[in-house]
């Protein structure tokens, strides 16, 4: 074992594999041979002592709860970050022989063959991150709420009574007068719970209405169409955050997991659901936009159309596959209308000029 400072190398490559309370480090040099091993806490001072090295080196460490600040700490420490995708690293995440201190091992020797073979992300910003937390603080209460209210009715429907059909928002107040008699002690303080939560959730509405305006003023961009609500155009650009590190709009389809899985070979290619990959709070509230335009409630247009156009196929899947081919394709509309500004033309595919 060397000094706890790593050995000043001009092509060092390390790898971090990341605990709750230990972090193993693996460093080798530019032939592949291994020049250090160690085992730290996973805290900033223990990390910034040990990885401060007088020549920059590269670093690869796996996608994780605390993988932002850990990045976000070695690219000041003037390190080249690599953050690897965990689930797309089959060989260590797949391995019969896994450990923290093989898996550093890994890390290292692949980002030092190839860094794409780590299939890298890129973390937001710090400033990002946190207004990011609003909006996922948002989506955990109405989780709540939803789960609230649906035992509610559960409750009640074993009585024999139905609380009336309501906005989530109105239920508190509407289903509190079927509630029957026998039941009041127990769902009066769930009925108390609901309020409350629908008292934060209009805060948390306020404050992403707030930077949307102040800080993100392409959202109101996104907004032009019709079944993306603030939630979902405010959680769209800090997500994405920079619309240029996407070369074509149609790769923000695949970023979100709107595609379809591919498992290819010869002549079989077998029709796969989607991959569900990049952050699930977005899919979800574009499958909810996608859901609303196809709803008797969307109005005309283009997207609308296309939808509709997959229903009309038939088969059991057919409503299925509309709403989520919709998602994908309004998150490429939106990209587009991030990048160019334009206009949105809800039919301008259907005027005669572009048929």
């Amino acid at each position: 074992m060397q000094s706890k400072a790593l050995a000043n190398q001009s092509e060092v490559t390390i790898g971090l594999d990341i605990g709750n309370r230990f972090t193993e480090i693996c460093a080798i040099d530019a032939s592949g041979t291994v020049i250090d091993r160690d085992r730290v806490r996973t805290t900033l001072e223990s990390l910034k002592q040990r990885l401060t090295t007088s020549d920059p080196a590269r670093v690869a460490l796996e996608a994780g709860g605390d993988s932002p600040w850990i990045s976000r700490l070695l690219r000041d420490l003037g390190h080249e970050v690599i953050v690897a995708n965990a689930g797309a690293v089959a060989l260590i995440h797949r391995s019969d022989r896994k450990t923290d201190r093989s898996d550093a091992e890994k890390l290292a020797r692949l980002a030092r063959v190839d860094p794409q073979l780590l299939r890298p992300i890129q973390h937001r910003s710090e400033e990002t991150q946190g207004h990011l937390a609003i909006a996922r603080a948002r989506d955990q209460l109405v989780s709540v709420r939803t789960a609230l209210i649906n035992h509610v009715r559960g409750t009640c429907k074993s009585l024999g009574e139905r609380p009336p059909m309501c906005s989530a928002e109105a239920f508190a107040t509407k289903a509190l007068r079927s509630i029957p008699k026998l039941l009041r002690l127990a769902l009066r303080p769930l009925m108390a719970q609901i309020m409350y939560v629908n008292k934060a959730i209009a805060q948390y509405d306020r404050q992403i209405e707030r930077l949307s305006k102040e800080r993100y003023p392409a959202t109101q961009v996104l907004r032009q169409v019709r079944g993306v609500g603030p939630v979902t155009a405010y959680c769209y650009v800090l997500t994405i955050e920079e619309p240029s590190r996407f070369a074509r709009s149609r790769q923000v389809g695949a970023y979100l997991g709107l595609t379809p899985r591919k498992r290819a070979s010869g002549d079989s290619d077998p029709k796969l659901s989607i991959t569900k990959a990049g952050d699930p709070m977005l899919r979800k509230l574009l499958v909810n936009a996608a859901q609303y335009m196809l709803s008797r409630n969307g109005t005309d247009c283009d997207l609308r159309r296309f939808g509709q156009r997959i229903c009309e196929a038939g088969g059991k899947t057919a409503k299925k596959r509309a709403v989520v081919a919709l998602a994908r394709k309004t998150a490429v509309l939106l990209h587009r209308l991030w990048v160019n500004g334009a206009v949105y033309e809800p039919l301008r595919n259907s005027h005669p000029a572009n048929v």
